[in-house]
């Protein structure tokens, strides 16, 4: 007969999985700007951002109002290599006049409560953060600061609703000048079991509350929550479940019964599904439903009592009793005689099974809405199983028998994908609230840190200037004949005095060298129409030979040129070739280059101070297969200026942002004291990697710079290319990281193995982890490849030292490309220059953010000259040949002269 008359309170798992659909679809609401006015469950970011690690430590005080008591704790949280928290708390009744009357009589009470508590306790000459629970709907903008939406449970104070409640309470404090508290955060009760169980057990990321009220709370991913700026990291939200069907989204699902509890309640209409779950109600539920059956004569004779007939007669603590294993049928019959009724041995059993489909249904409902909050959990983290702790606290989780055992038979039901442990919390969310002030507190010592060491790459308009400034003084030196040997950017002369005018035509082959690639290529020009064909291999050069003697390095290029031509059948043919050699040479003319030193990672003997051509002709020689026309040696900053000239006859700049950095352009004839003549204009290869080697750029230099350089093959040269180009950047990040491992600031002061190899960071690092598209769950994976556990604060902070450390790169780049544009334009004579720069290198390429930087700089320190930044599609090889065969052209003309 119950089941029958109760038949609407049963819910089979179909039900439930619907309910836990129509959950995801209310957060979804909730979570969504334009959505979140009109949604029921209001989603509200807490911005409490992180959870315990273990390395909190101080005294804190904590405050909790919200139940039936008011609670004052101190919490004092020590380190020494174990988490160890202890407590001292107080508890202070709050009388109905006080939670009903005037807002500010409410908070003169708590600040009298606190004074009270610090006196007793000796901590008035201590200044101390403080942490406020407040288990109240508020509105969070950030984590010291909340607007209160609206009372729920008995409370009812004036004068408080949208009002911000840490203004109220620091006002009622500093009526009291003899103690000094620092309101760090403000938390809602369930974010405070979150973070009191997370600090037991960091896989805890759900907090749940089933007492008096009901709510859940769990860690978001930010790219979500359309209500707070950015999208890095997690934040949690308090979703405010209680209100979920306030919109009537659960109609089908409510009882007779549930509207006739709503409708006598403090707010009717309000908090519907907390009604049907939480244990200020469930005991009223019970007393309703027994009361109509014992009108409709299923119960007690039909005999009713006045005090079946009064509201809040049965409470909770009663149906928890009536539902005790063994004791239960004693604990009814004494329960319904107090209540003026003489119940037969049947309506016993009849109440007690009531009692349990109430509650049942209750545990029911909250493992639905806490499955969806589970799954959303798994499918943001996109795993296919879920490993993760869910926090409880609450009189009813507590107090009732069977209740947890329900609930969590239901949920691993609902979501048999997800591996859930569940853990009480032992001392509920006071603690909590010490906690997250205990973490704010650690977040803001850390960020301050961090902050200290990102500060240290942020250059300022003024630093920019100087680094213009100062490189086009040694530009200047480079290019006089006095002062060039001294000068660190060589301003090398090409001996390419002319760019392409399209009537260029024929077959040339080109190499490439500069990096661990070497390329071979064929490419054959069309003249008129700018049309190029290339063909081309790419071939490894081993470490061994890189380092290994000069004339081994080039008999593996010749036999790379052999197999390159045997692949084309191309054996005996004579070509003219060009050959980009990517290194600082010094040369007399356009065929002759004498390498000054070897960079990005070269250490082939004797090869320094010989002509590479020279080295290239023996090679062949020693070879004795194919004969070849060295035309022209070109560095790759030239081919790239080269090619992209093909294109745009307004491209007389080349730059090349890479593993190495350098630039060249085409300069004035008469300002090259090293060359004869002053006619017509030639290209310089400035080498600028070298800026700064006589310690121009040192204020600028930062200790992660110092330790890279002392760490590389050539301490001492190529700062500035140290400090701009893809071979270093990686290896800056790395010395960061190891710093600020070892402060404790990144994880967990764990230094991996690998993070202690030199090079294991490399640059393209740099540009997977700036990528916009890129979740920080990839970042984590990027870092753990590397054997680092990251949590997701770790993620963020290596997301902000690639940014600062890249930027910085852009914008060094940026500062020394402006000095060359703004020399032009004034060797010109021009108010306004338009000039197009050729751009080639990896970095450039493949960073998110570099080339915009790069853009932006040259625009602020160069604001008369509009530079187009183009990109060089096919690379040096091709200018090479570009570079041949206007070299051959020009003999040409020479010849027919």
């Amino acid at each position: 007969q119950v089941d029958r008359f109760l038949y609407h309170m049963r819910l089979s798992d179909d039900t439930l999985l619907d309910i836990m659909a129509r959950f995801q679809a209310e957060m979804q609401r909730g979570l969504g700007k334009d959505t979140n006015p009109t949604a029921s469950v209001k989603m509200l970011p807490t911005f409490v951002r992180a959870i315990p690690d273990g390395s909190e430590h101080g005294e804190f005080l904590s405050l909790d109002l919200g139940g039936s008591k008011f609670r004052v704790l101190k919490v004092q949280v020590s380190e020494e290599g174990k988490r160890n928290v202890q407590m001292e708390s107080q508890f202070y009744p709050t009388p109905n006049e006080i939670i009903r009357g005037n807002g500010s009589e409410l908070f003169d009470y708590v600040a009298d409560c606190l004074a009270d508590f610090m006196k007793t306790k000796g901590l008035k000459h201590k200044k101390l953060p403080l942490g406020l629970t407040f288990s109240f709907p508020c509105r969070q903008t950030k984590l010291e600061e909340g607007i209160l939406l609206s009372w729920t449970k008995k409370f009812k104070a004036r004068g408080v609703q949208d009002t911000d409640i840490v203004k109220c309470l620091t006002k009622a404090i500093q009526k009291h000048k003899d103690i000094d508290v620092d309101i760090l955060a403000l938390v809602n009760d369930t974010v405070g079991t979150m973070m009191t169980c997370a600090y037991d057990d960091p896989y805890c990321e759900v907090g749940v509350i089933i007492g008096t009220g009901t709510n859940a709370c769990y860690m978001e991913d930010m790219s979500n929550i359309d209500l707070v700026e950015g999208d890095e990291g997690r934040m949690c939200i308090n979703t405010e479940w209680g209100a979920f069907g306030d919109d009537g989204a659960l109609e089908d699902i409510r009882t007779e019964f549930d509207r006739e509890l709503d409708l006598g309640s403090l707010n009717p209409g309000k908090q519907l599904f907390e009604k049907m779950i939480s244990g200020l109600y469930l005991g009223e539920l019970v007393r309703i439903i027994l009361l109509k059956m014992a009108k409709v004569g299923l119960l007690f004779g039909g005999k009713k009592s006045s005090a079946l007939h009064t509201k809040g007669k049965i409470e909770t603590r009663h149906v928890a009793a009536m539902e005790k294993y063994k004791e239960g049928l004693a604990n009814t019959r004494e329960i319904l005689t107090d209540l003026g009724l003489e119940p037969s041995e049947a309506d016993c059993l009849a109440v007690q099974q009531v009692c349990t489909i109430v509650s049942f249904r209750s545990a029911n409902l909250c493992a639905a809405a806490l499955a969806a909050i589970l799954t959303r959990l798994r499918e943001n983290k996109k795993l296919v199983r879920l490993r993760t702790t869910v926090g409880v606290d609450g009189t009813l989780y507590k107090i009732h028998p069977q209740y947890p055992k329900r609930l969590h038979k239901v949920v691993r039901r609902l979501v048999p994908n997800c591996d859930v442990r569940f853990l009480l919390s032992e001392s509920g969310s006071t603690k909590g609230a010490a906690m997250v002030t205990a973490v704010a507190s650690r977040v803001q010592a850390q960020r301050r840190q961090i902050d200290k060491v990102l500060a240290l790459f942020r250059l300022t308009q003024e630093q920019l200037k100087g680094v213009q400034s100062k490189m086009r003084t040694e530009l200047e030196y480079g290019l006089k004949k006095d002062t060039h040997l001294l000068a660190t950017v060589k301003m090398l002369p090409t001996y390419v005095c002319g760019m392409p005018d399209g009537t260029e035509k024929g077959k040339f082959l080109a190499l490439d060298l500069g990096g661990t690639n070497f390329r071979v290529l064929l490419v054959k020009i069309r003249s008129g129409r700018k049309s190029v064909r290339m063909y081309n291999k790419i071939f490894a050069i081993p470490l061994e030979i890189m380092q290994g003697t000069g004339e081994e390095l080039f008999d593996h290029i010749v036999q790379c040129i052999a197999d390159f031509l045997d692949y084309m059948g191309l054996k005996g043919a004579q070509l003219p070739l060009g050959f980009t050699f990517s290194f600082p040479c010094r040369q007399t003319s356009i065929d002759k280059g004498i390498l000054i030193e070897w960079t990005k990672g070269f250490k082939a003997t004797d090869c320094e101070g010989e002509d590479v051509v020279d080295m290239l002709r023996e090679a062949i020689k020693r070879r004795n297969e194919f004969d070849l026309d060295i035309v022209a040696v070109v560095n790759d900053t030239v081919g790239t200026m080269m090619t992209c000239g093909y294109e745009d006859p307004n491209c007389e700049i080349g730059l090349i942002a890479g593993t190495g950095s350098n630039m060249c352009y085409m300069e004035e004839m008469k300002n090259i004291e090293l060359v004869e003549g002053d006619e017509g204009k030639m290209c310089i290869n400035t080498e600028w990697g070298g800026f700064g080697d006589n310690g121009c750029i040192d204020d600028i230099r930062t200790q992660y710079d110092r330790k890279v350089d002392e760490g590389s093959l050539n301490p001492g040269k190529q700062r500035y290319e140290k400090m701009t180009s893809g071979m270093y950047l990686g290896e800056i990040v790395r010395q960061i990281l190891i710093d600020l491992t070892k402060q404790g600031l990144l994880f967990r002061g764990q230094i991996s193995e690998r993070l202690r190899t030199r090079g294991i960071f490399e640059t393209k690092f740099l540009s997977q982890i700036e990528s916009d598209r890129l979740a920080l769950l990839q970042v984590r994976r990027i870092l753990q490849q590397l054997g680092l556990d990251s949590t997701c604060e770790d993620s963020i902070v290596v997301k902000e030292v690639c940014g600062a450390v890249s930027r910085r790169a852009a914008q060094l780049c940026g500062a020394g490309l402006a000095a060359v544009v703004e020399k032009r334009r004034e060797d010109q004579g021009l108010e306004y220059l338009k000039v197009t720069v050729g751009v080639d290198g990896t970095l450039y390429k493949l960073h998110p953010h570099f080339s915009r930087i790069l853009q932006e700089t040259v625009k602020e320190l160069a604001p008369r000259c509009d530079v187009t930044l183009m990109l060089s599609e096919d690379g040096s090889g091709k200018g090479a040949a570009l570079i041949t065969a206007v070299a051959k052209r020009l003999q040409q003309a020479q010849k027919e002269k």
